[in-house]
């Protein structure tokens, strides 16, 4: 089985939550741990991650937080997953990172591997973060959504 991370899952999670705002919009990273559900210190490393790839931007003070660097629509779930993990690759070997595997002057399907990984970036660079969007909010959003809106308190 092929599996991403947890923190890059996590990742996707908080900024599918971004990208669920208006363009422009900053977040803390305790209003985005708070609605995402993970845990502070995780937001907060990710979030740095984040903006170190440049896929969000931060700013400091009374108003700052963190917000897309691009719109949701021009960052690509493969950008995502190598700001967190690195190079995307089933094996070492493919990434082009030379001397990354212990059987590299000696393997067989060396050199094999590389044009499937770059099939599988391909694939994820042509998946936008705008589609990891739900098409309606969490019904729990909602909720809160029509009480603030008819100024029933929760």
């Amino acid at each position: 089985m092929i599996r991403m991370t947890k923190l890059t899952d996590y990742g996707i999670v908080l900024l599918t939550h971004m990208a669920m705002e208006a363009p422009g919009s900053f977040h803390t990273a305790q209003d985005l741990a708070t609605r995402s559900r993970i845990p502070v210190p995780t937001a907060s490393k990710l979030l740095k991650a984040l903006a170190r790839a440049g896929l969000v931007i931060s700013h400091r003070g009374r108003n700052g937080g963190y917000g897309l660097s691009r719109d949701a629509d021009a960052i690509s779930v493969a950008e995502i997953i190598a700001a967190i993990e690195g190079p995307i690759g089933l094996t070492e070997c493919g990434t082009g990172t030379e001397g990354a595997c212990d059987m590299e002057s000696f393997c067989a399907a060396r050199g094999r591997w590389a044009p499937i990984n770059q099939a599988i970036e391909r694939a994820l660079q042509d998946v936008p973060l705008s589609a990891m969007r739900p098409a309606q909010p969490p019904p729990q959003e909602r909720l809160v959504r029509l009480e603030a809106a008819s100024g029933v308190a929760p």
